[in-house]
């Protein structure tokens, strides 16, 4: 039987165009998408828009249009940016889909029925740029602390949900399945925060209307964050549990107590890792919408093309860290390794090649290559370290070239060497830089092999 692996990004608010936080998370699952249905797995990659909620009807209606017909022309946005990165998921979900708008409802009903869900009154902080809820002392001198704007305090009727109840089974859950949130210094934070006792959610509205009707009650509009999640399980297919949610460090919380007391509760098996990982900043500031420090996807990919875009975010940080972006340093890696030791790589070989022609040997070169580690360092998400083996490869390649002196000796035997080990960099290379692995693959499968035109040009 096919091994089935599902992946998943959040799914994204779409009150603004994408920037290279949406960028980065969607990237990363694109990659691993690639690098297991090159190890013929059948894989499942989805992503999408998450469309209800107070904030994107008030934006809506300062705008003059129906939150409807605003989020239709954002949602273009996000999947021409995914073209633009050469992202290629299965589904893109919209939560105003009438098959996620019926599971939501279906779900409702049975935590309902579970007894898991009950009226109340709800007296609160609550962040409509977050649709999240903070306690009085989670605010800084009254305002949000990731917005650093003041907060309303809400008080309406509303439904609850039974978090409470669930403490103590996620606390077993999480000590004893370590994979289950990573990094682990991200489910060390969450196992200190549930110790500290969970209070019941908060999970309808009433003064607003753009959301999912509660199927027990049609007064009130599912919690954003209660229909969001769902996504997961609506967009799943056959292919539930998710082998890996992939999400920003700043929604950890949803994704794991929330999103897991949920799963508890209707039954479900729950997704087998939450990856949280850090935020990348720009001149060490975070990147924000509402704080107009934003590089969107059109930016990133002008300054050295997409998988020089691609390479930097794998490369520049260690998955699970914080990053800082500088347009410097990915110019320096285009050119440097890039262009320099893969580009060169390609060239000289190439042009040898079309030169002397190959002959079939025993490929001893190719030993040299760390197959088995680098396959264990991208199954343990460490990307960056990763690609420093394939690359350290690359100057292996470069260096055989150079000690056989080749252009000398037209040694057609060390050419053919090279050519098979381009030919497993480049497969090796395909999550992270497709379109770059693509032409090198094309270049080295033929019979006649021709110099290759320059892969990156420098910056």
């Amino acid at each position: 039987m096919t091994k089935k692996f599902y992946v998943t990004t959040p799914i994204y608010y779409p009150n603004d165009v994408p920037h290279i936080g949406h960028a980065y998370t969607t990237i990363i699952a694109d990659a691993l998408a690639r690098w297991h249905r090159l190890k013929k797995e059948s894989v499942r990659f989805l992503t999408g828009t998450d469309e209800h909620g107070k904030k994107i009807e008030n934006i809506a209606n300062k705008k003059g249009k129906k939150p409807k017909e605003f989020v239709d022309t954002l949602v273009l946005e996000f999947k021409s940016a995914w073209k633009k990165l050469n992202i290629k998921y299965d589904r893109f979900i919209r939560t105003t889909d009438k098959d996620h708008e019926k599971k939501v409802q279906e779900i409702l009903q049975k935590i309902y029925d579970k007894g898991d869900i009950y009226l109340g009154e709800y007296e609160g902080y609550y962040c409509t740029e977050c649709e999240a809820y903070y306690t009085e002392k989670d605010l800084e001198d009254g305002c949000c602390p990731i917005h650093k704007t003041k907060i309303e305090k809400l008080k309406e009727p509303s439904y609850f949900f039974r978090l409470s109840k669930y403490k103590d089974k996620l606390l077993k859950l999480y000590t004893e399945n370590p994979e289950i949130i990573l990094p682990e210094f991200r489910r060390n934070e969450v196992i200190n925060r549930v110790k500290e006792g969970l209070q019941d959610l908060s999970i309808s509205r009433t003064n607003f209307s753009w959301g999912i009707p509660l199927p027990f009650d049609k007064k009130h509009v599912a919690y954003v964050w209660f229909d969001a999640l769902i996504n997961y399980i609506s967009g799943a297919e056959d292919f539930w549990p998710a082998d890996i949610h992939l999400i920003g460090k700043d929604i950890l919380w949803f994704h794991t107590v929330i999103w897991h007391s949920i799963l508890l509760s209707v039954g479900l098996e729950l997704p087998k890792t939450i990856f949280a990982h850090g935020w990348w900043t720009f001149n060490k500031e975070k990147i924000s919408k509402s704080r107009g420090r934003v590089i969107n996807v059109d930016e990133l990919i002008s300054i050295a093309g997409v998988d020089s875009v691609r390479y930097f975010l794998f490369r520049e940080t260690p998955f699970g860290e914080d990053g800082d972006f500088s347009e410097k340093s990915l110019i320096a890696r285009h050119n440097n390794e890039l262009a320099n030791k893969l580009g060169n790589l390609v060239s000289r070989v190439s042009g040898l090649i079309e030169k002397n022609g190959v002959e079939k040997c025993e490929n001893n070169l190719i030993k040299k290559l760390k197959l088995r580690e680098i396959e264990k360092l991208i199954e343990n998400y460490k990307f960056d370290k990763a690609l420093n083996e394939i690359f350290a490869f690359i100057d292996i390649c470069n260096e055989y070239v150079q000690s056989k002196k080749i252009w000398e000796t037209k040694d057609k035997k060390a050419l053919f060497e090279l050519k098979e080990s381009i030919l497993k960099i480049a497969e090796l290379l395909s999550p992270f830089i497709p379109e770059s692995a693509e032409k090198i693959k094309r270049q080295f499968s033929v019979k006649k092999i021709k110099k290759s035109k320059i892969l990156f040009k420098k910056i």
